[in-house]
């Protein structure tokens, strides 16, 4: 068997490369970054990648319509309507409803699973779910809860982190990295003899699995984003 098929391929040129050809298939991983660094864009092109290789997905979201990911989505020329309610399904939630957010994962989210065999869930932001929890314990309590639901489910998860307003290299409440499998950071750098802004990424952690541990630029273009995984940040 290749390396691909062994693999979940994110579908983001360089990057499956630094992961030795993608994510392990039924793992857990998180991107983590501050805003404007591309989470969401990481995450939809994860999506994309399965529904062309045929695979269903689910999109849960805490912050956009269906409406603004599928616009999103046509801007990069990807023809999602092909997949709509098919093999793509979002799943919207209210993060100002503690109970409708709570019970829509646990008892929709499985069924939803079971039903289409989705293949790929992303859960964008994460960070915005454990936000609904007034304490540490309670919401290490629910994550712990929500990851070993869908651990029993055959399917690859993908999760955006908005990073910790005073540590680019920590989730804002600094405990997703310690649940998935993976963690992609994703981060602005500056080199001192220029002002101009580079986003750069590293791959902190993957179970597992070798990967590489070097700090990449990226680029987000219009159709896809671009990791160059043969070039050096400077």
């Amino acid at each position: 068997m290749s390396v691909d098929e062994e693999r979940v391929r994110m579908g983001i040129d360089g990057l499956d490369e630094m992961l030795s050809g993608g994510l392990i298939p039924g793992s857990f991983a998180a991107i983590v970054g501050t805003y404007g660094t591309g989470k969401t864009t990481f995450a939809l092109q994860f999506i994309w990648e399965g529904l062309i290789r045929g695979e269903t997905a689910i999109y849960i979201t805490l912050e956009e319509s269906e409406e603004s990911i599928v616009r999103y989505m046509q801007v990069k020329s990807w023809d999602i309507d092909q997949y709509r309610n098919t093999t793509f399904f979002v799943l919207k939630l209210d993060p100002t409803n503690f109970n409708l957010s709570i019970n829509s994962i646990r008892n929709d989210l499985p069924p939803l699973i079971k039903k289409y065999n989705a293949k790929r869930v992303v859960f964008d932001p994460i960070s915005l779910f454990e936000d609904l929890f007034d304490t540490d314990s309670a919401r290490r309590h629910e994550l712990f809860r929500f990851v070993d639901m869908l651990r029993s489910e055959d399917c690859t998860v993908l999760m955006t982190s908005e990073a910790d307003k005073d540590n680019q290299y920590s989730s804002r409440h600094n405990l997703i990295e310690y649940l998935v499998d993976t963690v992609i950071l994703l981060r602005y750098i500056r080199s001192n003899e220029s002002s101009q802004v580079h986003l750069a990424l590293e791959v902190v952690k993957m179970r597992l699995s070798a990967h590489s541990r070097e700090i990449k630029p990226y680029e987000i273009l219009s159709d896809r984003v671009n990791v160059y995984s043969e070039a050096n940040v400077f």
